[in-house]
């Protein structure tokens, strides 16, 4: 199994448009490494790809992973795409994907009615993408030689969709996470995570590759920048010290934080934060980066 990080940031990417925080500065100014948004492409055999989240920067990062570069006049390796939840920065890029080009597009039944609220996304012709409903817990074929299995994680809906009264623990089709086989080796892709009970934590255990969610290092990290004035959980989402910590004793191969928020150090290469993050066993998320299992 192949897994290449097409995007290691939050929604927002590194630097963001509208952000002159030290980590966006850092970014405009080639002192730390760009990012682009939440992403990641896999596969089992090198030759079909799957997406997972298409992200609004989905044109950047195709360009820039030879492995999805077009081997026609309209062929391209990608043949399916799958959401694991109905955030912006995780389902903008699907009007990219817009240009007649045929492939599967899997995910909940929660989630493809979010999409279906927007009629800019029937852009999407249905004659070529086919909308594949997936249940919780059950196997299917991702790809060629590529199983995967969405299992609920604790989260929210979608910002676009919160009411006055929001459930940042909900457990059910709208916050998922990726279980992906192939050739015997096992990796888990959760990018948004709320909480980690035991339950999820035994899930983990013995994958050989966890990309797991990074926005925030620390609960308040954004309020005390000045940047926004609400922690991550209420954004949906545990801080990466406390991870760190949940799964300390946890057997997993390789651990990758991805969907890192700008404010968060952890995308400073040389921050304390990052070289504590290492020492306990964590590898941080760049674009580009490439797992082989």
């Amino acid at each position: 199994m192949k897994i290449i990080i097409l995007g290691a940031a939050a929604g927002g990417g590194l630097p963001q448009w509208n952000c002159g925080c030290v980590n966006c500065r850092a970014a405009r100014a080639g002192a730390i490494p760009s990012m682009t948004q939440s992403s990641v492409a896999v596969s089992a055999d090198g030759r079909d790809w799957a997406i997972l989240n298409a992200s609004p920067d989905i044109r950047a990062q195709i360009a820039a992973t030879s492995a999805l570069h077009p081997t026609g006049p309209r062929d391209i390796p990608l043949r399916s795409v799958l959401v694991t939840n109905g955030d912006i920065d995780h389902v903008a890029g699907l009007l990219t994907l817009r240009e007649s080009q045929a492939f599967d597009l899997f995910a909940t039944g929660a989630i493809h009615e979010a999409l279906a609220s927007n009629p800019m996304l029937s852009a999407l012709r249905a004659d070529l993408v086919a909308r594949r409903h997936v249940v919780l817990d059950r196997p299917f074929a991702l790809l060629p030689g590529l199983q995967a299995t969405i299992f609920a994680v604790p989260g929210k809906v979608p910002l676009y969709q919160e009411g006055e009264v929001v459930e940042t623990g909900l457990i059910g089709e709208t916050t998922v996470g990726v279980e992906l086989a192939a050739n015997g080796r096992r990796a888990l892709y959760v990018p948004g995570c709320a909480d980690l009970p035991g339950w999820l934590t035994d899930r983990i255990a013995g994958a050989d590759a966890l990309l797991f969610d990074g926005t925030l290092w620390q609960d308040d990290e954004m309020i005390r920048l000045g940047l926004g004035g609400k922690t991550g959980r209420r954004m949906g989402h545990a801080p990466a010290r406390e991870t760190i910590a949940a799964l300390s004793a946890t057997p997993v191969g390789q651990r990758v934080f991805v969907h890192m928020n700008n404010s968060n150090p952890l995308t400073d290469p040389r921050s304390a934060e990052t070289l504590e993050a290492e020492a306990r066993g964590w590898q941080i998320g760049r674009d580009g980066m490439e797992i082989t299992l």
